[in-house]
């Protein structure tokens, strides 16, 4: 499962679309969630009229699902006019012809349908080029996908979300003949995202909503934390048992890299393991170890252990990938016959590793929103050659690292150091 990733420049707000996929998702029910949330439908019918083809013509109708106001569309095609499957070259053809759409758009909308061709590939063992797409190729699939990308760039969403998805049971009729539900399609484009069955014996999830997920969104799980600014309900076509068949999306704006935020939530693992008989000198060198090895942190805390015997706990964090390896480290030098793990979410604001000289020497400071802080190694290296202390060092380098300091006050401190150079 991918992490919450803000998009943008450290202080500026992301808009952010996140859907919630408790009924599934279809491609008319998102674009008719983003229209019910206040997308143009003006700048939508504009920017569909960009692509080359004619003989569809949309529509939009306030209907209830379970008591729940929603929007609902419907595409109405002339037969003669609708070419009944197009090849994925075709399709992006069409995109690539529609001078008239937003870059993003088209983008946005070719990588959807690359994502699709993508999977019947694999699935029918043909070139992604080469497959032809049946009911995703006619007008209705390319207005629910344009539309949908061109909605997302009425609202300015920078960042799409969603939850996990739900799928129904039973079987489809299809192009190929009867499939089961989730469509074969479906699943081999949802690879990697948390799904669930609902029991609901019918098709929640078609290939079209879930190329939309596969193509548009960064992330999923539940509702990140943003300030909400507006939300919206597409409608499916049926009415269901027990639950509304609604498409809920909830628009709002995220903050990304101050302190007035989480910050990029990730999530990563703690590893921990108890040892009383290992010297200090060994676990100043495991941490060392562990820190070389790509633990995000790691750290050592006094514990009185079993039958009084003073003892410390062993702790690193880590991406999940890393767990093997890093766990390596730690039963090697450490000798410790076990360990323990458990998963945690680590809000981090941006950062950046700057580097200055403090007297012709390289020196890195880590800088962020309310702090900046010399690397100690690169301080006490320099400290060394230049006969200063490593406090005096590091007071130097976080100045030049601050670019709202005032020059004359680099100048004095200078000055008070000795005949040293200091400047980004």
């Amino acid at each position: 499962m991918k992490p919450w990733a803000h998009i943008g420049e450290d202080g500026q707000m992301t808009r952010v679309a996140w859907w919630h996929c408790f009924s599934g998702i279809a491609g008319d029910m998102a674009l008719a969630s983003l229209l019910d949330a206040g997308a143009d439908l003006d700048m939508v019918l504009a920017g569909l009229d960009e692509i080359p083809v004619t003989g569809w013509r949309l529509e939009t109708a306030r209907t209830w699902r379970s008591g729940l106001s929603a929007t609902q569309l419907r595409v109405d095609v002339d037969p003669a006019a609708e070419p009944g499957e197009r090849t994925w070259a075709t399709i992006r053809s069409l995109l690539d012809t529609a001078d008239g759409l937003p870059e993003r758009v088209r983008q946005r909308a070719q990588t959807v349908f690359a994502r699709l061709a993508t999977a019947e590939g694999r699935l029918h063992g043909v070139p992604a080029e080469e497959v032809h797409f049946h009911e995703v190729g006619g007008f209705d699939a390319l207005v629910d996908v344009v539309g949908t990308c061109l909605a997302l760039e009425s609202l300015d969403i920078g960042s799409v979300c969603s939850s996990p998805v739900a799928l129904g049971t039973g079987t489809v009729n299809s192009s190929h003949g009867v499939l089961p539900v989730p469509a074969p399609a479906v699943v081999e484009l949802l690879k990697d995202v948390p799904v669930y069955g609902s029991g609901q014996a019918v098709e929640l999830t078609t290939p079209t909503g879930a190329a939309l997920l596969a193509g548009l969104a960064d992330s999923f799980g539940p509702l990140p934390p943003l300030v909400p600014t507006a939300s919206g309900y597409g409608a499916g076509a049926r009415q269901l048992d027990g639950v509304p068949n609604v498409l809920q999306v909830v628009v709002g704006e995220m903050e990304n890299g101050t302190g007035r935020g989480p910050g990029r939530r990730q999530e990563l693992v703690v590893v921990e393991a108890n040892v009383d008989d290992v010297t200090g000198e060994v676990l100043g060198h495991t941490v060392e170890a562990l820190m070389g090895a790509g633990a995000l942190d790691a750290w050592l805390v006094p514990v009185v252990a079993k039958k009084g015997r003073p003892g410390h706990v062993v702790s690193f964090l880590a991406e999940p990938t890393r767990l093997a390896d890093l766990a390596k480290v730690l039963v090697q030098e450490t000798g410790t016959l076990g360990y323990r793990e458990r998963s945690v979410t680590r809000s981090a604001l941006d950062r950046e590793l700057v580097e200055v000289v403090v007297g012709g020497l390289a020196v890195r400071v880590k800088t962020g929103p309310h702090r900046v802080k010399a690397e100690y190694e690169d301080c006490a290296r320099a400290a060394a050659e230049l006969g200063l202390s490593i406090t005096e060092v590091a007071r130097l380098a976080e100045q030049a690292a601050r670019p709202a300091a005032p020059l004359d006050h680099f100048e004095a401190d200078i000055d008070h150091a000795g005949p040293l150079n200091v400047g980004a």
